[in-house]
């Protein structure tokens, strides 16, 4: 069998060079002892072992070589190497573009058209943060929005620190693991993860393989990577505390990754000291034509040509321009926003793009053949990149500063149907989770779905908690009961990922109906999690509210008083009094406390100021305020200020998490309620009715402290809306939205759940078609 054979610079590498280093190393050890002794034999043998360790590692065959003498595989698994087929050091990496940076707009500074060197380097003023932050962490990350110049800036940073360190960059998730093995082995090294939400996910970056990084002396190895605003917004401290306790636990990975990272942040525009430094650079037209435009948009985002790539693909739509290219760029970016990571295929964006052509007019527009349109599209403008990025072989990406475009619609549905069918496990995991997080439970279902059958770690946990969000907490319970059996036999009671599933459970339990053990199961968790975490851990805290929440609801409101004043005083002393779960405690505690209707209105109006001012109008949090307000206001007798209030409510429910979601539903229920009765008819304490004093108090849904706030169910909103409705004297227009809501119900909620009971109670309540209530 001949032997694989691979020349670099005259050198001939391969397994006969390598097996040969390694004997090298051997033969001198072996010489030293017969020739030598003592401490000379040693020495000798560790000087000469070491040397030809080093040729050895450098001569190595690469695992899995594709035939005909490729060094490394190739596509999203390949390293960044030299020509010669070796990993750099940073001073061999001489151009930005490597690194990640966008290509610069405009002419390059002889006037011609052929690519030349990138402009100049200027100096941002995050640079010296850059600097302090890489000189005492090992893992340093810096945010800012797209084509803010965040990889120019950690390159030439990189570059002036390290230069001799090897530059490691995976070029897809599927490389990680070879670049970890790769920066693990070298003395110096930079992993290098632009983009690193590229490597977060199933089978991403864990906090295990950074702690298994960490070299012999600060500065030796060292991570550093980038991260869109956008995206590092799904995971920082401020949207953690929005999220349920099910959304911490379902990224709880990449949330600890992101952790152990020293943040920097970069902004887009640039200050006035940022434009002088600029301006020192006259002889170069891109960067004066950058300064002109930089009022309005950043330098660095003109330089990459970010706004005249979106205002070309907006000017491609028109009839006999370019329609289907922007067809096939609507198609890819959607791709992305709906949580798929990986270029997507030629044919792939043929299937996909179909649909927004019809929606904008089809034919009438004159499209263009789709070859054409492939071109248009990936043509860059002038030396920057194209529209899409990529190529036949490795698949197609929408350029990034197109994903954060103000007004884009939702991602459609058919857009989620032509991928979630067709994706890997490990992406189908990544949509699956978000569509989770944006509140697509029944999309997230699915995908998961598809993860779980794949095998991929954690997608059965997940796969339970979206199940549970979409409204059959019975089923999730069943589930998260196996779940929770098996992390606690495999990890133990007190891990925290056991802690998680049994935080899901107890959760969920109490969703199906049965506050008082959901309760119990609170109460040994909070005692757990404060021993294993620490008294002041979200989890922790997390766990105390529901505690006092199904307390509360199991019929001791006094008793969920005071325990929510104890868990105000610990949130505000940790986390300050604008952060959102501080905001949730203290709506908890206005309901469970009870005292005079005007106090209470007075209380939640000023915590609905506070919301907006600190969370904005369609935050979760604030939408739940506002729904309490409108219970409060139907309770006092206020029907047609309930109705209103309910009826807006839907509106912005429906416009933030869609029509079909659990708490949607709710609300129009309540507001059909409101329309149909006069005067209010009280119902039993239930669930989202809970029994503050005796008798109970009449249309006043009280949502779980972490489900409702963070997860607005647009099903929940309807229902309390129709229940406002049935409190006047609108008794058809009541009707015709129950009838509605439960239709609607009946395909979304596991049979039993308390949101069709109360619907099918209501709709029986009202009078028969053509009366009125008395």
């Amino acid at each position: 069998m001949p032997v694989l054979l691979v020349r670099e610079n005259g050198r001939v590498h391969g397994w006969p060079a390598y097996v040969g280093a390694v004997g090298l190393g051997a033969a001198a050890l072996a010489l030293a002892s017969l020739w030598t002794s003592g401490a000379w034999a040693t020495g000798i043998g560790a000087a000469v072992t070491t040397f030809s360790g080093l040729v050895a590692e450098r001569l190595q065959p690469q695992r899995g070589a594709a035939g005909g003498g490729d060094a490394a595989p190739a596509g999203a698994a390949a390293l960044l190497r030299t020509a010669a087929g070796r990993i750099p050091t940073l001073r061999q990496v001489d151009r930005p573009e490597s690194a990640g940076a966008h290509s610069a707009d405009g002419h390059p500074a002889d006037g011609g058209r052929t690519p030349g060197a990138p402009p100049a380097y200027i100096r941002r003023d995050a640079e010296p943060r850059l600097r302090e932050a890489l000189g005492r962490a090992g893992f340093v990350l810096l945010v800012g929005e797209s084509t803010a110049g965040k990889s120019r800036l950690a390159y030439e940073t990189a570059r002036a620190l390290y230069p001799r360190h090897a530059f490691v960059r995976p070029l897809g998730r599927a490389a990680l693991p070879q670049a970890l093995r790769v920066a693990g082995t070298r003395r110096r090294a930079v992993l290098w993860l632009d983009d690193l939400e590229e490597f977060l996910g199933a089978g991403g970056l864990t906090p295990a393989m950074l702690a298994a990084l960490s070299g012999p002396a600060p500065g030796s190895r060292v991570v550093l990577a980038t991260m869109r605003t956008q995206e590092y917004r799904r995971f920082d401290a401020r949207e953690e505390s929005r999220l349920t306790g099910s959304d911490r636990d379902a990224w709880r990975t990449q949330r600890d990754v992101l952790r152990q990272a020293e943040v920097v942040r970069l902004a887009r525009h640039w200050s006035a000291g940022e434009r002088r430094r600029a301006a020192a650079h006259v002889q170069d037209p891109r960067i004066v034509a950058a300064l002109r435009a930089g009022e309005r948009f950043g330098i660095a985002e003109v330089l990459a040509a970010g706004p005249e790539l979106l205002a070309s693909w907006h000017n491609a739509w028109t009839p006999g321009a370019n329609p289907r290219g922007a067809a096939v760029v609507a198609a890819a970016v959607d791709c992305r926003r709906a949580g798929l990571r990986s270029p997507v295929s030629r044919d792939r964006l043929r299937e996909l793009h179909r649909p927004y052509l019809v929606e904008r007019g089809g034919g009438d527009l004159q499209p263009e053949p789709f070859d054409e349109a492939m071109t248009w599209a990936c043509t860059a403008v002038y030396a920057t990149s194209g529209l899409l990025i990529g190529n036949y072989t490795q698949g197609y990406t929408a350029f990034d500063y197109l994903l954060d475009a103000p007004g884009l619609a939702p991602v459609p549905e058919h857009l989620w149907q032509g991928l979630v069918g067709r994706v890997t496990p490990a992406e189908a995991y990544d949509m699956g989770l978000l569509a989770h997080q944006a509140g697509r439970p029944r999309r997230a279902a699915e995908a998961l779905s598809r993860a779980r059958l794949g095998g991929v770690p954690g997608a059965d946990f997940l796969l339970a908690i979206t199940i549970g969000d979409a409204g059959r907490p019975r089923r999730a319970a069943a589930d998260l009961a196996g779940i929770t059996r098996r992390r606690q036999d495999r990890l133990g009671p007190g891990h925290p990922d056991t802690l998680a599933a049994r935080h899901q459970l107890a959760f969920f339990t109490g969703e199906a109906g049965n506050p008082h053990a959901a309760a119990g199961r609170f109460a040994s968790l909070a005692a757990d999690a404060a021993s294993v975490l620490g008294a002041d851990h979200p989890d922790t805290l997390a766990a105390r509210h529901e505690l006092a929440y199904f307390t509360g609801e199991s019929g001791a409101p006094a008793e969920a008083a005071r325990q929510l004043d104890r868990l105000l005083a610990d949130r505000l002393r940790v986390q300050g009094p604008d952060d959102p779960q501080v905001l949730a405690a203290r709506r908890s505690l206005i309901w469970y406390r009870g005292g005079e209707p005007a106090r209470t209105e007075a209380q939640l109006a000023e915590l609905q100021a506070d919301a907006e001012r600190c969370l904005g109008p369609d935050d979760p949090h604030t939408l739940a305020v506002r729904s309490s307000r409108a219970a409060v206001a139907a309770r006092a007798g206020r029907t047609a200020e309930a109705v209103t209030a309910w009826e807006s409510l839907v509106a912005d429910r429906t416009r933030v998490m869609g029509p079909d979601h659990p708490h949607t539903i709710y609300a129009r229920l309540e507001w059909a309620r409101a329309l149909g009765t006069n005067p209010p008819t009280p119902v039993a304490p239930s669930r989202t009715n809970p029994p503050h004093r005796r008798p109970p108090p009449p249309l006043v849904p009280h949502p779980p402290p972490y489900k409702a706030p963070d997860h607005p169910h647009p099903l929940y909103a309807r229902l309390e809306l129709a229940r406002a409705l049935a409190s006047t004297d609108r008794t058809e227009e009541a009707r015709s939205l129950l009838t509605r809501t439960l239709g609607d119900a009946r395909t979304l909620l596991e049979p039993g759940h308390r949101h069709l009971r109360l619907a099918r109670e209501l709709l029986a309540g009202l009078p028969p078609a053509g009366r009125h209530p008395v």
